[in-house]
C-alpha cells in the first residue's frame, strides 16, 4: 500500500506511513470519490385527479362560462405536478371539482325550472 500523502510503500497492514507519519486511511478526496453516492430520493409520483373530463362534460352540457373555468384549473393540474408543486396541483385539483359541481347545479337548476314551467304551461294551457 502507498501512502496517499508522501507516496512513500508501506505494508499492507500498516497503519501509519513509514515516510511521514500520517494515518494510512483512505485520501480524504480519494475517500469521497470511493464512497457510494447519496441516492437521490425517488418520491412516488404524485397522485392528484385533475378533472378535465368532468370539466369538459359539464362545459358540454351543463353550463358554458363555469365549465371553462373548471377546464382552466384542470388543464393546470398536470402542469403543477411535473414542476414537483404538489400543494399547487391538490389546489387547482380542489377548484378544477369546485367549478365542476357549480357547473353541473346551474346547469341542473335551468334544465329543471324549465321542465318545471313547460309542466305548468302545459296545464294552464289545457
Amino acid at each position: 500500500m502507498y501512502c496517499w500523502k508522501c507516496g512513500a510503500p508501506n505494508e499492507d497492514t500498516a497503519v501509519n506511513c513509514a515516510g511521514c507519519g500520517v494515518e494510512l486511511k483512505k485520501a480524504p478526496d480519494q475517500a469521497a470519490i470511493d464512497a457510494p453516492a447519496p441516492q437521490a430520493r425517488q418520491q412516488a409520483p404524485i397522485q392528484v385527479s385533475n378533472y378535465l373530463v368532468q370539466a369538459i362534460l359539464v362545459t358540454v352540457f351543463c353550463c358554458l362560462p363555469f365549465g371553462i373555468v373548471a377546464i382552466v384549473y384542470a388543464a393546470q393540474v398536470n402542469g403543477k405536478i411535473q414542476m414537483g408543486d404538489a400543494q399547487g396541483a391538490l389546489d387547482y385539483s380542489r377548484k378544477a371539482r369546485t367549478w365542476c359541481w357549480v357547473s353541473f347545479g346551474i346547469g341542473f337548476g335551468f334544465t329543471f325550472l324549465y321542465f318545471l314551467l313547460v309542466i305548468i304551461g302545459a296545464v294552464a294551457g289545457s
